[in-house]
């Protein structure tokens, strides 16, 4: 039997509530795997499309891009016409999406299906933990999200291990499409669980969606990312200059309709609060050099240590183990230490990425792979102790009612920074002579920006039941 989310939270037996746990983390991981699959087969496609090293930096952008620009219109979108249909719309077309992205033939169909899988990501995710909201009660909500935080530091690195030992068993002969055309299974079975679990919810009509502040913020972000990447791949000509020069244009006109918009994408009485703010600034930071850092490690173990995907997605695995570690100690020490605990986190991912910058410069691609572990779990470490206690102290002092909004800005903040991270340094690292040197400097130099910006976050996390 289903039921409203309105009264599901007390009502809803215990049993119930972790079966719509799990649909929900199932399905984020889904979406966590295909955003991160390509940080391993990114290489293997560009080559096997001819689409060169643009395609490259595409192929991590586009996801984030459109995941970025459409995740808080998505969740809107559920709160008007309901979460439960928002959440099987999205499931739905993100798996259609990705067999789109497997059988694609050329550079720009590869381009436009990750596109359009980010976009229904976008619709998916948010409805997730809206339900989540509404199901269990409201001292049981922190037990909930906090099984989220291994799971998906976890999905973040299984993504690209699971890419590359697809790629190296070449099923069928299909090389890389296998791990795109698996979600015919998983995303049916993501699907089929929805329909039978998830409760209903009628949603609120009344609610209002901001489709021109929607528009000009996605004309921004793809007037930024073309430009950067065509004058990285194809010289700074007339093209991407422009480009960036319109895509500025448009901020300058999202950041006013931001203001007067009758139902902005983010609250203008958030932006006031300076924690927060100084918070989104250093998760723009943040996100944007590990997304680039992820990128390098595995160009690098690829182009210069020339390893296969499957030995490349192995030389990740410490990675994933230190993610797996931090993040369960960092959930049960947040409360206690607040942004001491962010600072300690990018301390770690400071303290890996020069490591790794100290081997590279000596050793290059002499560099045995054993080399690695250490700076890789270091690495980890940081990544797994920041993930949770960025988003969480960020949000430390915003009012309750102020939480939806400010979330959701933050997590869309997250996505652009993967985008323009992916974009950004992988620019550095195809049009440098030293590329990986440069690039891990890059990431190390924003590591230590994030540094400084800590000290304006607010001092403590926000209380779980927020």
């Amino acid at each position: 039997m289903t039921t409203t989310l309105a009264s599901a939270g007390p009502q809803t037996s215990d049993r119930r509530r972790w079966a719509v746990l799990a649909v929900v983390l199932f399905a984020a991981i889904l979406d966590l795997l295909d955003a991160t699959i390509t940080n391993i087969a990114a290489p293997t496609i560009a080559a096997d499309l001819r689409g060169g090293d643009a395609l490259v930096q595409w192929l991590g952008a586009s996801y984030a891009l459109a995941m970025g620009v459409l995740l808080v219109v998505g969740g809107r979108l559920g709160d008007k016409y309901g979460r439960r249909r928002l959440f099987l719309a999205g499931i739905t077309g993100f798996t259609i999406m990705s067999i789109g992205c497997g059988l694609a033939t050329g550079p720009a169909s590869v381009v436009v299906f990750r596109l359009l899988q980010g976009a229904f990501g976008a619709l998916l995710i948010p409805q997730g933990f809206g339900i989540l909201g509404a199901v269990f009660p409201r001292d049981e909500i922190g037990k909930a999200f906090g099984v989220f935080v291994p799971a998906l530091g976890l999905s973040a690195i299984g993504g690209p291990v699971l890419a590359g030992f697809l790629i190296q068993a070449d099923l069928f002969g299909l090389g890389w499409r296998p791990m795109f055309l698996i979600n015919i299974v998983l995303g049916g079975l993501a699907i089929g669980l929805a329909a039978r679990i998830l409760p209903r919810d009628a949603g609120d009509r009344t609610v209002t969606v901001d489709g021109l502040g929607s528009g000009l913020l996605a004309a921004t972000m793809l007037g930024l990312l073309y430009g950067l990447i065509d004058g990285s791949s194809h010289g700074w000509t007339a093209v991407p200059i422009l480009a960036l020069a319109v895509g500025t244009v448009f901020f300058g006109l999202f950041c006013l309709r931001q203001r007067n918009a009758a139902s902005p994408l983010i609250e203008p009485s958030v932006l006031k609060n300076r924690g927060f703010t100084s918070g989104l600034i250093l998760g723009l930071v943040f996100y944007a050099a590990v997304s680039g850092l992820l990128f390098v490690l595995s160009l690098f173990l690829q182009d210069v240590l020339h390893r296969t995907p499957g030995q490349a997605s192995l030389g990740l695995a410490p990675l994933a183990a230190g993610i797996i570690v931090a993040s369960i100690a960092a959930h049960n020490l947040l409360a206690r230490l607040g942004r001491t605990l962010v600072l300690i986190g990018l301390a770690l991912v400071l303290a890996g990425t020069v490591s790794l910058l100290v081997l590279v410069h000596t050793q290059g691609a002499a560099l045995p792979a054993w080399a690695l572990i250490a700076p890789v779990f270091v690495c980890g470490l940081g990544l797994g102790t920041c993930f949770g206690t960025v988003y969480g102290v960020t949000l430390g002092d915003i009012d309750p009612k102020e939480s939806g909004s400010a979330s959701g800005s933050l997590s869309a903040v997250q996505q652009l920074a993967n985008s323009i991270g992916a974009a950004a340094i992988t620019t550095v690292y195809f049009h440098s002579s030293h590329g990986t040197e440069q690039s891990l400097a890059v990431v190390a130099v924003l590591t230590l920006v994030c540094c400084a910006l800590v000290r304006l976050m607010p001092r403590n996390a926000q209380p779980q039941h927020h």
